[in-house]
């Protein structure tokens, strides 16, 4: 049967059964005897049949697939936590697919269109925040989606799963103020990311808990294209004086250690560095990174479920807007040996 594809009734043929007895021997329905079962799956596997999903979910209203939406799944914070998704939803018997929007808000909506003509049964979105407009389409579609590592303000009513990121930000820049260094650059996001605002309430709060004033020239944003964090740290060592810096994610962080090692500046001797997301933690690099943590697998975890929720309860009017511990964990770009 080269070059056909392979259906039921092919099956059932070689088999010497009927259509009806394959197909729910292949769904395992238990009126069907266990060997029976086992014999047709392994003539089917044998024969190269492929089930047709789509017919599928026609019948159950259901594609089992989930759209995975991020800003660039080659920073290894969102590469991560996909992974954790795809395996949380392993479980359910779920299979994802993944976009990248590259924090563009046109490539964001056109990303959920797609998702939604795919006829994904939810979304699961970290929002580029440029507007609401993209998330009140999915609103208006019906569509069950949750936010995960960013937040609108609370007026919206949109579920999701972050990491404390105030709390964050405050651990991390108590943490360098701790160890001396009382002027600190601040290398954050775009403002218009909540995370990227929370993250610098954090650093604001430890300044002031320590009687220090924030310097504004000492607060940077960074835009995401490669080169961006190498010249604005060249700038600041050029112009400014300072000793310690907090960068909004570990990527930008390692940029940052990057370009003063390229400048002959020691680290943490000159300058110490902390980064965001913890990424360390699940893969091993030759300079190991102070950083603050969070549970990407709880928040992969939780954002499943809640989607899994809205999914099958799509009724249900409950909101979940669910905060994940961050903790510091410190390592040779501050201070010291550590071998977390």
């Amino acid at each position: 049967m080269d070059g056909k594809k392979i259906t039921l009734k092919d099956i059932a043929g070689r088999a010497g059964l009927s259509i009806n007895t394959i197909s729910r021997a292949l769904k395992d329905k238990e009126d069907i005897a266990p060997a029976t079962r086992e014999v047709i799956k392994t003539l089917a596997k044998e024969m190269g049949y492929v089930g047709n999903s789509v017919a599928g979910s026609l019948r159950s209203g259901h594609t089992r697939t989930i759209a995975v939406i991020v800003s660039d799944v080659a920073n290894p914070h969102f590469g991560i936590m996909v992974k954790d998704i795809e395996q949380a939803a392993r479980k359910h018997n779920y299979t994802i697919f993944v976009i990248n929007t590259e924090e563009d808000n046109e490539l964001e909506e056109r990303a959920i269109h797609t998702a939604i003509s795919k006829n994904v049964d939810g979304i699961i979105i970290c929002p580029a925040q440029s507007s609401t407009e993209n998330i009140e389409f999915m609103k208006r579609n019906g569509i069950p989606f949750v936010l995960i590592g960013r937040r609108f303000n609370d007026e919206t009513d949109y579920d999701y799963v972050i990491c404390d990121d105030e709390k964050g930000g405050y651990l991390a820049t108590k943490h360098l103020l701790d160890n001396g260094h009382e002027r600190i650059l601040f290398l954050n996001g775009r403002n218009r990311i909540s995370s990227a605002q929370e993250r610098y309430m954090g650093y604001k709060r430890a300044h002031e808990e320590a009687g220090l004033t924030v310097d504004p020239l000492l607060v940077k944003e960074v835009g995401y294209e490669p080169g961006d964090t190498r010249k604005t740290v060249k700038m600041m060592v050029e112009n400014e004086s300072f000793t310690g810096i907090f960068a909004f994610n570990d990527v930008i962080a390692w940029e940052a250690m990057y370009v003063l090692q390229m400048m002959g500046c020691r680290i943490p001797e000159e300058y110490a560095i902390i980064g965001f997301d913890n990424i360390h933690s699940r893969m091993f690099v030759p300079f190991p990174l102070s950083s603050i943590s969070s549970s990407k697998g709880e928040m992969a975890r939780r954002a499943l479920d809640i989607l899994l929720r809205k999914i099958s309860e799509p009724n249900e009017k409950k909101s979940y807007r669910e905060v994940v511990d961050t903790t510091l964990i410190w390592r040779v770009s501050t201070i010291g040996n550590n071998e977390n």
